[in-house]
């Protein structure tokens, strides 16, 4: 014949009810396997605390982006225009050539919208890198186009389309600068990079309509 449990003590599992004359011992919270500790749940004991967000970095991206932007529209507007420009070989005009690299900058802007996409999704290693190197190449065939715009036109206002052009022109690269400063940098918002990133595509979007795709509509795809 089994011993009677002692007063004030229990031999009872935690939740558990307990026997007559005895005390149940209070339940302990348990975790996702059902080990239990009064400590509370072993997968919550320890978790890195998120690092706190500084908006000073991107306080100071935006600004000096804002700089360049602003800085490339003052040359452009005090800037006298010499309605000619060096032309890349095999184009007829210089009106061409920008048009033309234009348009595969922003075949190359449409693969940044695709990879980045991808990225958020995981797609790993490949598409990181095809969206870097279709950002660096977007960007190297845009400088001859806006060495053209600066030069050869500077900054105008003559329609509704050239002035388009003109803020679009300048921002583009202020753009470029703010996302190019963010990009990497610890405790930033994490919406940054990609705000920055869709208002560099936009701006590109704008240039290549005001520009390569009215001159397509006017003289046709000739080199």
């Amino acid at each position: 014949m089994a011993a009677p449990a002692r007063a004030g003590t229990s031999d009872a599992r935690p939740g558990a009810a307990a026997l007559p004359g005895t005390t149940a011992r209070p339940a302990a919270p348990t975790d996702d396997d059902g080990a239990w500790t009064f400590e509370g749940p072993a997968h919550a004991a320890a978790r890195p605390t998120p690092p706190a967000l500084r908006p000073g970095p991107l306080v100071v991206a935006v600004a000096l982006g804002t700089m360049v932007s602003v800085g490339l529209g003052v040359y452009g507007r005090v800037h006298e225009p010499a309605l000619v420009a060096i032309n890349v070989a095999g184009f007829s005009s210089g009106t061409a050539a920008k048009s033309w690299l234009g348009t595969a900058a922003f075949a190359l802007a449409l693969v940044q919208l695709g990879s980045a996409r991808r990225m958020h999704r995981g797609g790993g290693r490949v598409a990181a890198g095809l969206h870097r190197w279709s950002g660096r190449a977007a960007v190297l065939l845009t400088v001859p186009v806006a060495v053209h715009c600066l030069y050869a036109l500077g900054y105008q206002d003559t329609t509704v389309r050239v002035l388009v052009h003109s803020l679009a022109g300048c921002a583009v690269y202020g753009a470029f600068v703010a996302k190019m400063l963010v990009l990497g940098r610890p405790g930033g918002p994490r919406w940054a990079v990609p705000v920055l990133g869709a208002l560099l595509f936009v701006v590109l979007t704008a240039l290549w309509l005001t520009s390569s795709l009215w001159f397509f509509t006017t003289s046709g795809p000739t080199l």
